[in-house]
């Protein structure tokens, strides 16, 4: 069937009678000769050629009507209908009868139509924007209500309205498509409100998915300081919020793909929340509650609002019951163990999802194999006693090793975490053997792999290599994406010695750092990146004070600590760095107060507990028992700190032969854990 003939501007002239009685009508027109019953008569003979599938005939009754010609006594009909007053110019000339403007107006819609059907896309465009001009010249103001609906020259106009962006949508003219959205939403057509309602859910579509980023409206649309979109993602998320207002108030039936993309957009926003509270403010029965609860569990996961995420799934998750749970089951496993202080609970959720899982989907079950390895690796670092962790280590290694065997070891996700934890337990040849399969596997295309295998050769003390690994990542990574190698490039050049190569790296982090933040700051973020770029700036600034104070560059520090200070004021690694500065000038007082002022920020800062201890080690004639609690807070935090290990064997020596055999296991411990420590952690 003819692509024109299901269209509502051509529906009407489908009947066979309509068509015979027309055309006798048309030529009875053509005879009489008038100027205006000529072109009438023309329309009419195109409408019937273009109902029987002859587009090319009905083209070529419509290409003898002149429009031009006639647009200025089409202007003076509508300005007179609209109750308008006439200008001089149109005073002067005779309106057009409101029933020959509807047929002159239904003629180029189906003008335009036609082209479409040859695929004449622009020309069809153009077409379609004559109806739109001389509308929007005669009644700049817009449509009133109830316009011209005796002679359906409303809906003919609102037909053009919503037909003009999709012309300019199938000939790839992108712009003209986000041009005529705006001018069709932004101007009052009188568009029946499920036409509005599609077209604003059309274009936040194409605004989302075309790849095309336009500039943003023009001033006549920035009315009474009104929120303006400064990019395709804002615009975007302003037409879906709207459409969701609509659906609230029942204005348009409610249209679940909205919510959908909406979901995306905010995604890739970088704002989670505010999909939440649109969630939350969904009416009963939307949604089943347990997809409900999920999705909101997830905006706040990604706003990390990780108890309140984990809040909500527990809602779903009750012991007996994880029939059809799996999703949640896997997502609270995620959240706990990725905190400290829900390792068990999250390895617990892993163990349930695996229980409903068995036998079922592999790569399900290799997701909570890999989680609750996850999970054990955690519990293993808080382990209390050497047998506890060894056998949460095994553990871990097991079920990552199960996941692995699972998905063929072709995930991606599973081979670092396996190659992670070899390196975390000091198995730096396996660790490095996963490393290599897995930057195969991803032909390279992960950062953080590549960080990775420098950490591993690092540890390994082969440092010109690791610094090889991380000149060739540098090599492929954009200058956006560089931070996290540069700062470990650094490290690594610190652990070869070469502090004044070691200074450059750093400061041309800093510079990486702050085109980062320049390209966050203008309209929504694509990515959370602006308080990760801070966070990375503070500890950039830290690792460069303390590496001018091993060179003794004092002034040079305390710049950097300045800088710090001007960021986050209140960061332990500001009071850390300002009490070794204090420290290496010789002032320990101070030191300390410093270093008590990072524990109160922060009770598990591991640098500032070690320097609290070794400050009070020098301070005080006696070994004192706080220096022992400081030291084994450390290790109690990370087992695998050669530095708390050294200073308790200090300790333990000082107390004299007593407890000689215990400071030569320190000291033992301190010297293979030095050995084989990455530049800078696993993790």
């Amino acid at each position: 069937m003819n692509q024109g003939s299901s269209t509502p501007a051509a529906s009407r002239y489908s009947s066979p009678n309509f068509v015979v009685e027309r055309h006798e009508e048309a030529e009875l027109s053509l005879q009489r000769g008038g100027s205006l019953n000529y072109e009438e008569a023309r329309a009419l003979l195109g409408r019937v050629e273009y109902q029987r599938g002859h587009i090319e005939e009905a083209l070529r009754m419509f290409d003898g009507i002149n429009i031009s010609t006639l647009i200025r006594e089409m202007k003076m009909s509508i300005s007179r209908k609209a109750g308008q007053k006439k200008s001089r110019s149109h005073s002067r000339s005779q309106a057009m009868p409101l029933h020959a403007v509807a047929m002159l107006m239904e003629t180029v819609v189906l003008k335009a139509m036609a082209l479409r059907d040859l695929g004449k896309f622009k020309e069809a465009a153009h077409e379609c924007g004559i109806i739109l001009d001389i509308v929007e010249s005669a009644l700049p103001d817009g449509l009133p209500s109830n316009f011209g609906n005796d002679y359906n020259l409303n809906e003919t106009i609102c037909r053009a309205v919503e037909l003009l962006p999709e012309l300019w949508k199938s000939g790839g003219f992108p712009l003209e498509v986000i041009s005529s959205y705006r001018r069709a939403l932004l101007s009052n057509w009188n568009l029946d409100a499920k036409i509005a309602a599609r077209m604003q859910k059309e274009f936040a579509i194409f605004l989302l998915y075309s790849g095309c980023e336009a500039c943003s409206p023009n001033n006549r649309s920035q009315l009474n300081n009104l929120f303006v979109p400064s990019n395709n993602l804002e615009e975007a998320i302003l037409l879906l919020l709207i459409l969701l207002m609509k659906f609230k108030l029942k204005r348009v039936e409610r249209d679940p793909t909205v919510l959908q993309h909406l979901m995306f957009a905010l995604s890739m926003s970088g704002h989670l929340k505010p999909l939440a509270r649109q969630f939350e403010e969904l009416s009963p029965g939307v949604l089943e509650n347990r997809e409900w609860l999920q999705n909101v569990a997830l905006c706040y996961l990604a706003e990390e609002d990780n108890v309140t995420a984990l809040n909500l799934l527990k809602r779903v998750l009750k012991p007996g019951d994880d029939t059809n749970c799996l999703k949640e089951l896997l997502l609270a496993s995620k959240i706990c163990g990725e905190n400290g202080a829900h390792t068990e609970e999250g390895a617990l959720y892993a163990r349930r999802a695996l229980a409903n899982v068995r036998g079922g989907c592999n790569q399900m079950e290799a997701v909570a194999n890999l989680l609750l390895g996850i999970s054990l690796s955690n519990q293993a670092r808080c382990a209390t006693t050497d047998t506890e962790r060894a056998s949460k280590q095994h553990e871990a290694l097991e079920m990552l090793g199960k996941a692995r065997k699972k998905t063929c070891g072709r995930d991606f996700r599973i081979t670092y975490n396996l190659s992670l934890e070899y390196a975390e337990q000091r198995k730096l040849d396996t660790a490095a053997f996963y490393a290599k399969k897995l930057l195969k596997l991803e032909a390279g295309s992960e950062l953080k792999t590549w960080i990775l295998i420098a950490r591993i050769m690092s540890a390994q003390k082969r440092f010109d290599d690791a610094e090889c690994i991380v000149n060739a990542a540098l090599d492929q990574a954009g200058k956006c994406c560089q931070g996290d190698l540069l700062q470990t490039k650094a490290k690594i050049q610190v652990a070869k010695g070469q502090y004044k190569k070691a200074v450059e790296t750093y400061t041309q982090l800093l510079a990486v750092i702050q085109l980062r933040m320049k390209s966050f700051s203008a309209g929504i973020s694509v990515l959370q990146g602006t308080k990760t770029d801070r966070s990375l700036e503070v500890k950039t600034w830290y690792h460069l004070a303390l590496l001018y104070l091993r060179i003794s560059e004092w002034k040079d520090a305390e710049l950097c600590i300045s800088k710090m200070t001007a960021i986050s004021p209140y960061s332990p690694l500001v009071f850390h760095a300002t009490g070794k500065l204090h420290e290496v000038k010789g002032f320990l007082r101070k030191a300390l107060r410093a270093y008590s002022k990072a524990l109160d920020v922060e009770p598990k800062h591991v640098p500032s507990l070690i320097s609290t201890a070794t400050v009070l080690r020098e301070l005080c004639e006696k070994p004192l028992p706080a220096v022992r609690c400081f030291l084994t807070d450390v290790l109690r935090l990370d087992r695998t700190n050669h530095d708390a290990w050294f200073n308790l064997g200090l300790l333990y020596k000082d107390e004299g032969s007593s407890s000689a055999l215990e400071a030569a296991e320190c000291f033992q411990a301190a010297a293979l854990l030095e050995e084989t420590a990455p530049a800078e952690p696993f993790r």
